[in-house]
């Protein structure tokens, strides 16, 4: 029922071992910070010794401080510009969204449909009427309420397109207003490199100076057509003169009297330009982070094209 023991007498030349004992391999430090000696005294001394373990001065502190700020100041006009060059990018695609809206608006109503650019002054709130000046772009789509073009052509002078009071009604509202801020028209002058390839800002589809929307095009004595924002209702907020519209076919043009007195024949090209602003600044130069948007007469294509 017991293990047998071995005894001494039994085998007379067998050693007894001394008791097992578990011991833990790695150093210890005694309550004076030192280490067994195991491992050299003096090194392991030095690193469980509390008095070697040491923060920042102030000094260093303050040199940190120093290099971080500087290197702020230096990198903030790169953030500047990405930031700027992030808000024209997002303007291009809203103001591609507002077109391709229209347009197909346009085609899956049978009817005609019309945008309207207003820039209004960035540093005031929306007013009734609003303050013209750079810094927000307000748009509004408007369609014939009967589907016809609502005038005749050829027009000999301009053309409000809503029947105001107490004129019948002629347009309705697509959707509500759109507006960005920090964007300004721009008239870009032609793409200063031969193509191809077409898809850079510089090497872009050259428009004519009649199919371009920006700050200068079309002048006043140049635009035929305007409508009103609320449409039908006097007094109105916005008066648009600087229109675009689209036909059934999704046909597309910049309102000009080039076309609408004269007959001219669509557009191969029409442009928007836009530049970005500082609040209600405008840039003395043309920046580097502008941006082009070109849609097609005939099928009326939306592109986007970068500085």
């Amino acid at each position: 029922m017991f293990a047998p023991s071995i005894s001494r007498s039994a085998y007379p030349n067998a050693q007894l071992l001394p008791p097992f004992r578990f011991t833990d391999p790695r150093p210890v430090c005694d309550s004076r910070g030192a280490r067994s000696s195991i491992i050299d005294r003096a090194v392991r001394t030095r690193q469980c010794d509390l008095k070697t373990i040491r923060g920042f001065t102030l000094v260093e502190l303050l040199i940190v401080v120093g290099i971080v700020a500087l290197l702020m100041v230096l990198i903030a006009p790169a953030f500047t510009t990405i930031k700027s060059g992030t808000d024209v990018a997002s303007a291009a695609y809203t103001i591609k969204g507002v077109l391709d809206t229209a347009r197909t608006y346009a085609k899956a109503n049978n009817t005609y449909t019309w945008v309207g650019f207003y820039e209004e002054d960035v540093s005031k709130s929306s007013t009734n009427p609003p303050t013209a000046g750079p810094g927000r772009l307000v748009m509004s789509i408007v369609a014939s309420k009967d589907g016809t073009r609502v005038y005749t052509l050829p027009l000999a002078s301009a053309f409000t397109l809503d029947g105001l009071p107490p004129n019948p009604v002629t347009l309705i509202q697509v959707g509500k207003l759109v507006k960005i801020d920090n964007v300004h028209l721009k008239t870009f002058t032609a793409p200063t490199q031969a193509p191809p390839p077409f898809d850079t800002f510089d090497t872009r589809p050259a428009p004519v100076s009649t199919d371009q929307l920006g700050d200068t095009t079309p002048s006043p004595p140049d635009a035929y057509l305007n409508f009103h924002y609320p449409v039908n209702i006097l007094p109105a907020q916005y008066t648009f003169s600087k229109v675009i519209q689209f036909s059934p076919r999704g046909e597309g043009m910049v309102d000009h009297r080039n076309y609408f007195a004269s007959g001219a024949s669509l557009p191969r090209i029409s442009e928007i330009g836009v530049e970005p602003t500082h609040g209600a600044a405008v840039p003395s130069s043309t920046p580097a982070n502008v941006v082009a948007i070109q849609f097609n007469g005939f099928a009326g294509d939306v592109r986007i094209y970068r500085r």
